[in-house]
């Protein structure tokens, strides 16, 4: 029975396995500026968590697993199942089989880390990647452009970021919804335990001189010099992501 589990749950779980690594905003200050011509500038200055999704998801499938010795090696081998799925879809840098041993699990965790790093600083727009270790980058990230199409933050395929913080998308040919589901502990696969980031604390900041349609800001938006300005603050306790919809130019 435990056996036929264990398949049944790596079935379910192979969609998220294949993304490797989950990431979540620790300490952070950010801010998207979209101006009614559709220019935008956007920067990250913080601390980027990475999750352990392999980890996370057999520790929360321990309580399944209670008991005698029979049921703790049984969650034993879950664990290292899954962590060992996970690493088949790991970034192509790192070589070799899964480690068995925790410790040799940590030092292949470490270098998976540093490649992300390295594979980040190729991307447009990363001023500075730095890995300070167990699991967290300190990131320094500024892009401007035209919103002529939708627009996600961060997303690298080499490094297997798939979780956007921010996505900024077309609604209609003059209007952008702007969204931050990582700045909220809503359902997502990167909650930790207790079921939500605890390490979320930063602000996001919406700068705009076109007209603001909604927002879900209670505090609303001020305005000077033109533009309209909506803070929002990222807290483990914040419930609903930050939201805005901007009118703007017609797409020619």
């Amino acid at each position: 029975m435990i056996e036929r589990f264990k398949g049944m749950a790596l079935a379910l779980l192979a969609p998220l396995l294949l993304v490797g690594c989950a990431f979540a905003p620790g300490k952070f200050t950010s801010t998207l500026t979209i101006l009614a011509d559709r220019s935008f500038t956007f920067t990250y200055q913080g601390e980027v968590v990475a999750i352990d999704i392999a980890g996370a998801m057999a520790k929360g499938m321990g309580d399944a697993f209670k008991g005698g010795d029979e049921d703790k090696e049984s969650k034993t081998s879950m664990t290292r199942m899954l962590r060992g799925a996970a690493w088949k879809q790991d970034v192509p840098k790192i070589e070799g089989k899964p480690p068995a041993e925790d410790d040799a699990d940590a030092r292949e965790k470490e270098a998976k880390f540093k490649a992300i790093a390295a594979a980040l600083e190729k991307e447009p727009g990363y001023r500075s990647v730095t890995y300070q270790g167990d699991g967290v980058f300190l990131i320094d990230y500024a892009l401007t452009g035209k919103l002529t199409h939708n627009f996600l933050w961060p997303y690298n395929l080499d490094a297997e970021v798939v979780f956007p913080f921010v996505v900024v998308e077309m609604r209609g040919s003059d209007q952008v919804r702007v969204k931050a589901p990582a700045f909220a502990n809503t359902d997502s696969p990167t909650k930790g335990k207790g079921g939500g980031n605890a390490k979320l604390d930063g602000t996001f900041t919406l700068v705009t001189d076109g007209d603001i349609v909604s927002q879900n800001n209670e505090a609303g938006a001020t305005r000077a010099g033109g533009r309209g300005t909506v803070t929002w603050k990222a807290t483990p306790l914040t419930k609903d992501a930050p939201m805005a919809v901007i009118k703007v130019a017609p797409l020619n």
